[in-house]
């Protein structure tokens, strides 16, 4: 089985728009689609990265970023196994941050010898 990342983009303003009683149900649904992919058995990791801006790496140095033009931001991703990408997606389809008007970008990740 080869393995993909689903890789999650969204807008971060979204969110601050919501209730805490609204936004506890959105991650309730995150949990559940999590849940059924780990007992169904093609889950593998999965991570939602802190709400900092983190650190970009250049030839120039380290800077604080990522600072884009772009309205959407990576906010986490999901390490999963299938047998192709036909398969991935419709792994994938279904998934609550597809509901709330975010991009998932379903990528192959490149097998690790030895």
């Amino acid at each position: 089985m080869a393995q993909y990342g689903l890789i999650l983009y969204g807008d971060p303003t979204r969110w601050k728009k919501i209730s805490p009683e609204e936004m506890q149900k959105v991650t309730d649904k995150y949990m559940e689609w999590g849940r059924k992919a780990a007992s169904a058995g093609f889950l593998r990791s999965s991570h939602r990265l802190a709400e900092d801006v983190g650190k970009v790496m250049r030839g120039a140095g380290v800077t604080d970023g990522p600072f884009s033009e772009t309205k959407e931001i990576l906010g986490g991703f999901y390490l999963i196994e299938a047998a192709s990408y036909q398969d991935a997606v419709k792994l994938t389809t279904g998934h609550p941050h597809i509901e709330y008007g975010g991009t998932i970008e379903v990528r192959q990740l490149h097998a690790v010898q030895g």
